[in-house]
């Protein structure tokens, strides 16, 4: 089962007016002695002063893979008959022993509530999808992202169950690529 909710896509024509218009901002800061970016940290061109560092940015695009722990009642069509405490309980035990070098693959195999591989694309924000199986992040759970969108590659984290952000139960996400 693929957690897309079909609802949230950006239009081409937005996410392109967005695009433009950071490129046009990021041209216009850079060629009239704004501020230069270098990693955490930024100063003047003209001023050599500090300026408040800010965060990385996230990439245009990842692959996640993940273990999806589920409780009763919250995968519409499976049946799962674990409680919420004991879902809670197995996916941090199961996020331990992914982040202590077990073989993920296999972890998803033998507990997973959702679809072995459990691989995803992911476009970010104003970014169109390649397709195939490629999403972009606002039709997925929000949590997928959140997550995903924060790992480099080959960390492993975890969205908790949140009815808003991750209704299915708990994400342990590894980002592939």
């Amino acid at each position: 089962m693929i957690h897309i909710l079909f609802g949230g896509w950006r239009s081409a024509p937005r996410a392109l007016a967005a695009a433009v218009l950071v490129a046009l901002v990021a041209a216009g800061c850079a060629s009239s002695g704004g501020t230069t970016q270098t990693g955490a940290a930024s100063t003047s061109a003209t001023q050599g002063a500090a300026v408040t560092p800010t965060p990385a940015t996230e990439p245009d695009r990842i692959v996640v893979q993940h273990i999806l722990i589920a409780f009763a009642g919250k995968v519409p069509g499976k049946t799962v008959a674990r409680s919420e405490a004991e879902a809670k309980t197995l996916a941090y035990q199961i996020l331990e022993r992914a982040k202590a070098g077990e073989d993920f693959d296999e972890l998803v195999r033998a507990n997973t509530d959702d679809a072995f591989p459990g691989r995803y694309g992911m476009a970010n924000r104003g970014v169109t999808p390649s397709g195939g199986n490629e999403y972009a992040r606002d039709g997925m759970v929000p949590a997928f992202g959140n997550v995903g969108f924060k790992l480099a590659v080959g960390e492993i984290g975890i969205a908790d169950y949140d009815p808003a952000t991750s209704p299915y139960g708990w994400h342990i996400i590894k980002r592939v690529q």
